[in-house]
């Protein structure tokens, strides 16, 4: 694996988990953060990981 490649899977790989704990705040109960930037986290983190993780791909793909 690329070292370049590594780093965009575990930028995937935090945002991921950042989406994932966003959605269980807001769905249960009161988030720490707030609600509005709770929203504003989960809608930056899921994009982020599909980007991040499909750059990575595309940039450790054999030539």
């Amino acid at each position: 694996m690329k070292p370049l490649a590594g780093l965009f899977l575990a930028l995937a790989c935090l945002l991921g988990i950042a989406a994932t704990g966003c959605v269980f705040e807001l769905a249960y109960g009161d988030p720490d953060l707030g609600v509005g930037p709770t929203r504003w986290i989960l809608a930056g983190s899921l994009p982020g990981t599909a980007i991040a993780l499909l750059t990575a791909i595309r940039i450790n793909r054999p030539a």
